[in-house]
């Protein structure tokens, strides 16, 4: 990654994806600055120490903020200690699943929750951080999280399925936006994950939602959902997390505004 001096806000750094994001950069020598919401504290100290633990000269720094909240995303940023610099890189994952339920039946509060974090949340945070690395003149690369099922759109998942498509349409024109100052900006779209919290509260959800796409019974929903899939497995952690270094690094130089799908074959 030509990790020297290379600085990587991770988002969502207390949860599966963004954690091991987060241990992943610290490994490959980049300086990492974790940040999550303040009511995840403990869990991202968690998530620090096991960056520091990477590798005789990790580098990795806290950060909590409300992704809701461009002031305090500016003020946190501007909070960095000056051998930190400025990020140039950035994970842009947090994020939540929502509620499971058909259309008709969606409980709008929990709908502009989901919008709320998964859409505003992500834009501020990489308006906030692009505005830093514009100002730095640093460049650098911005991943965005979003999901297959903002691709093909999930059945039950509406509010999630309508903020993982905001973030792709978001990623291809913030890649034009940030072409000239050359920051690269690009999405990613897991299908199934696992396993894990996130695996399993799907498969809990679908099957408690009482629609025509799932039985009631998560073993059967579990296999519905594997046999969904060509590959016939859902996919690792680190599989995905392969492919956002890959997108952070010098080697993808020439890609920006793509989304790319980490589904085993699914679409």
């Amino acid at each position: 990654m030509k990790p020297a001096g290379r600085t990587a806000l991770v988002t969502g750094a207390a949860g599966q994806i963004g954690g091991a994001a987060a241990v992943a950069l610290t490994g490959a020598g980049v300086t990492v600055v974790a940040a999550d919401h303040p009511g995840a504290a403990e869990r991202l100290e968690a998530t620090v120490d096991s960056c520091r633990n990477a590798g005789p000269d990790a580098s990795a720094h806290p950060l909590l903020f409300d992704v809701s909240d461009p002031a305090a995303i500016e003020a946190a940023l501007a909070s960095l200690p000056a051998d930190i610099g400025t990020p140039d890189l950035v994970f842009n994952n947090a994020g939540i699943q929502g509620a499971f339920a058909p259309t008709h039946r969606y409980p709008l509060d929990d709908a502009a929750a989901v919008i709320n974090v998964n859409v505003i949340g992500a834009l501020n945070v990489m308006t906030c951080a692009a505005a830093a690395m514009v100002a730095a003149g640093t460049g650098g690369a911005i991943v965005n999280m979003s999901s297959m099922a903002g691709v093909t759109g999930a059945p039950n998942m509406l509010a999630y399925s309508t903020s993982k498509a905001a973030i792709i349409g978001m990623t291809k024109s913030a890649a034009k936006d940030l072409a000239p100052h050359g920051i690269r900006v690009n999405s990613v779209s897991p299908a199934f994950i696992g396993p894990g919290p996130m695996w399993e509260r799907q498969i809990e959800q679908q099957a408690a939602a009482g629609t025509q796409y799932f039985p009631s019974d998560p073993e059967t929903v579990a296999e519905m959902m594997i046999d969904m899939i060509p590959m016939r497995r859902y996919g690792a952690v680190t599989e995905v997390i392969d492919v956002v270094l890959w997108l952070l690094s010098d080697r993808a130089g020439y890609v920006t505004g793509v989304n790319i799908e980490v589904s085993g074959g699914s679409a």
